[in-house]
């Protein structure tokens, strides 16, 4: 496990943020590598052609070793949807089949596919858990052979229900259906290992639980899909964009991998300098071991809860990053502005509260959160 590592992060020692499913709280590294960038942008005339490939691959390199992959695999994205969107693109569809979804999704995991389905006269189908059932047999028994796409989370949003990815890929191959993830609320703070796996697209916006900042991700593309169409043609995707002399030599070949897949103006100088940090800091901790640190943390705070009246119960599956509450009967609607009102920081989701803090929080957090809450409780 991991010792407390407040330390590197921008978090003031009386504010109590147990909210990084709804944001990550930013590395200091990553805030300093921020404005460095915002300097640099300001001078122009120091960015060098070199300078709009180097840190891009650097990044890519770092975002291999979160999705257990090789840098080939990986794209970058402005955000889950684009990445999905991508994956729509790309994944055959007939008329009559199923896109399969859990209920409760997240929307940028369903908008695109309900667009799809309407165009190829499919249908989504929503899975959805009963009483002491896992996401991932919800999912089990709702696929059938009549299943194009499966399009999942690793972890619910709402819950923190976590999915056996690796069973529900072994039946989607049976079923002959495609997988599509979106690991956003996991990629960073839960191992995942792409060769396992193999899902056909999955990908994962770097604001949450990679610490990064926002309009920022990564696209893992399996393989077999490298030849498959990207959703623009930009420049610095094709061989020899390096040249900038020779960029009107227009070449029809792209960069090896999934690289055609990256979006316009990858090469952001203010924002990937901190996707560079954030992600350079995971890699060092491990998933591995965010996951163990914070799955201690959020067993400790969920005794200090329940000790303080709240059901942490639910989710059988929550994963280790994920605390959830119910909502105690009589909760004022300003709950959540009340408690911000406190510097401590939460989220509701649907009838429960979602606590999601990082590996920033500490014992004092905990009194601040449990005093808080028994304030505004009443």
């Amino acid at each position: 496990m991991l010792s407390n590592q407040r330390h590197v992060f921008e978090v003031p020692g009386d504010v109590a943020y147990f909210n990084a499913a709804y944001m990550g709280p930013l590395l200091s590294a990553a805030a300093k590598a921020g404005r460095e960038g915002l300097e640099s942008r300001a001078a122009p005339w120091k960015t060098t052609p070199p300078d709009f490939f180097s840190t891009s691959e650097r990044v890519r390199e770092l975002a291999a070793k979160l999705w257990g992959a090789s840098a080939d695999h990986v794209a970058l994205v402005p955000a889950a949807s684009y990445g999905l969107a991508t994956a729509a693109r790309n994944l055959p569809v007939e008329k009559g089949q199923t896109i399969l979804t859990l209920a409760d999704q997240f929307p940028s995991n369903i908008y695109v596919w309900r667009k799809l389905a309407a165009a190829r006269g499919a249908n989504v189908r929503m899975a959805a858990r009963g009483a002491n059932e896992s996401w991932t047999d919800a999912v089990l028994n709702a696929l059938d052979r009549g299943c194009a796409v499966l399009a999942l989370p690793q972890v619910h949003w709402v819950d923190g229900g976590r999915l056996d990815l690796e069973r529900i890929a072994a039946a989607a191959r049976e079923a002959n259906a495609a997988l599509a993830l979106d690991l956003t609320q996991s990629l960073g703070a839960l191992p995942f290992d792409a060769a396992a796996v193999d899902p056909d697209f999955a990908v994962a916006a770097c604001y949450k639980w990679q610490l990064g900042p926002y309009s920022t991700g990564t696209l893992y593309v399996a393989e077999r899909h490298w030849r498959g169409q990207a959703l623009e043609e930009n420049w610095i995707v094709r061989r020899g964009a390096e040249d900038f002399a020779g960029l009107t030599n227009y070449a029809d070949d792209y960069e090896p991998g999934a690289r055609k897949f990256d979006m316009g103006e990858r090469s952001n100088f203010q924002l990937l300098p901190m996707v560079e940090a954030a992600l350079s800091q995971i890699v060092e901790w491990t998933p591995e071991a965010v996951s163990e640190t914070l799955g201690a943390f959020n067993a400790t705070l969920a005794r200090a809860l329940e000790e303080a009246g709240l059901d942490c119960g639910g989710a059988p599956d929550r994963a280790n990053h994920y605390l959830t509450a119910a909502l105690p009967d009589g909760a004022p609607d300003t709950l959540i502005p009340q408690l911000a009102e406190k510097n401590v920081y939460i989220s509701q989701r649907g009838p429960r509260l979602r606590i999601t803090p990082h590996l920033h929080a500490n014992d004092d957090d905990i009194d601040r959160v449990t005093g808080a809450l028994a304030t505004v409780l009443g």
